[in-house]
């Protein structure tokens, strides 16, 4: 690599823009309450969908953002970042009603998925021999704003009375110190790039790139438009399912002839996301009896998040990534059907410490599994699965929405339950598969 660059100043700025990142999620898990109450009376879909785009719009940028990313240069990603922040936090000041709620959310969806586009391969290429350990430690900020952003939420609003436009206010000040932190730096190509893999082969690495792009392409538009619903009680939903498995075996094996590896991972990546993300993102519903703040669960769940993902390298060491995620899914199921059937302070604290400790590792650890078992599919490939994952919680937050509003939070939380037991037989294949591979 014939570019200098400041490995360490260009890590911390990646920090601090997932950073914002994460704060606009505390943000959103505090305001949810704030939109449904006097003045706004937006009801739980209604919010779900206003939301949404914080998802889908993480995810266009993700998409877009891996496939440009090359030929425009990070550093143009991630100053996309820092204008789209920009201009969604001064609207989301603006705010006062669902569909205002809705475009603000689109430019800070825009800037979240820019801050992960740029960063993700960013902290790969500069830290070519720890990957999976420096990933974990780049994600530590999502949990770790979450916290900062739970806590200064409970300070500002439920000590303080403050308004929710002081909270958000706040957000000015990270996004103003990784701007100042990028500015006028070196930042090296993509490790695809450097490694001479041409864009044909990201492309192919993928699997089933256009089929993929088709699928997600899809999601964004039943995430954005209310009328289309996903109905789990149709047959015609379970046709559809089986034609796209169909189109991605085709694409991958027959056209492309390469394995059905990374497919496989983005389809985890939508419930390992939904499973995290989605249950965050309501909390505030999904806990409010629980005898205990909502806020203080979010931020005991993300404050475990946080340390799992700093001390994440000796444990990745130990199981490798395919056993984290196993290990990582199967405390998910315990702790979310622990925190259906809880009640008390106590009992819901328990079972959000082990939700805490099953969601942990799953994005950083997806992540790094692809980029150290697929290296190939490049920055598409990280941002394929990064877009997935957000694109999977907008399609999920009105689902449970409606839900939460219709079967109660309880309930709510049973349902939810399926998706790790789906991804505990999964990754429990993919453990087999991988020490297959090494025979």
């Amino acid at each position: 690599m014939d570019q200098k660059f400041n490995s360490s100043r260009l890590f911390v700025a990646s920090c601090l823009a997932l950073l914002v990142t994460s704060l606009t999620f505390a943000l959103r898990a505090k305001i949810e309450g704030v939109f449904g109450a006097e003045p706004y009376n937006l009801s739980g879909e209604e919010i779900g969908w206003a939301f949404g785009p914080a998802f889908w719009g993480f995810t266009v940028a993700m998409y877009l953002g891996g496939l440009i990313i090359d030929a425009v240069k990070t550093k143009t990603i991630v100053w996309l970042a820092f204008a789209t922040h920009l201009i969604g936090l001064i609207l989301l000041l603006m705010a006062e009603d669902k569909t205002m709620l809705f475009i603000s959310n689109v430019f800070i969806g825009f800037g979240n998925g820019s801050v992960e586009a740029a960063c993700n391969p960013l902290v790969a290429t500069i830290y070519p021999n720890n990957k999976t350990k420096m990933l974990n430690r780049f994600h530590v900020w999502f949990p770790g704003g979450i916290v900062i952003g739970g806590v200064l939420a409970w300070l500002l609003m439920t000590q303080l009375n403050l308004s929710w436009q002081v909270l958000t206010s706040l957000l000015f000040i990270p996004l103003a110190l990784y701007g100042y932190l990028f500015f006028g730096q070196a930042i090296p190509e993509t490790e695809r790039v450097t490694s001479g893999v041409s864009f044909k082969d990201m492309l192919k690495n993928v699997g089933a790139p256009f089929t993929i792009i088709a699928v997600v392409s899809f999601m964004i538009l039943a995430a954005s438009v209310p009328s289309i619903k996903i109905d789990f009680n149709s047959s015609l939903t379970y046709i559809v399912l089986i034609i796209i498995v169909i189109a991605v075996v085709i694409e991958a094996k027959v056209m492309n002839k390469i394995s059905l590896l990374f497919p496989l991972m983005l389809f985890s990546m939508f419930l390992t996301a939904s499973t995290e993300l989605g249950t965050n993102q309501w909390t505030n519903a999904l806990l409010t009896n629980a005898g205990i703040d909502p806020m203080i669960i979010l931020v005991v769940v993300t404050g475990i998040m946080a340390v799992g993902r700093f001390f994440a390298g000796p444990l990745i060491h130990r199981l490798n990534p395919s056993g984290v995620l196993l290990g990582s899914a199967v405390f998910s199921v315990i702790g979310l059907y622990s925190l259906s059937i809880s009640t008390g302070a106590a009992a819901t604290l328990g079972s959000a410490i082990l939700f805490a400790i099953g969601v942990c590792y799953f994005w950083p650890t997806m992540l790094g599994f692809v980029s150290e078992y697929i290296p190939k599919s490049g920055a598409l490939g990280l941002s394929i699965m990064g877009g997935a994952g957000m694109v999977a919680t907008s399609m999920v937050l009105p689902i449970m929405g409606r839900s939460i509003d219709t079967a109660g939070p309880e309930q709510t939380l049973r349902y939810m339950t399926v998706l790790p037991i789906i991804l505990v037989v999964i990754f429990a294949g993919l453990v087999f598969y991988m020490r297959n591979q090494k025979h």
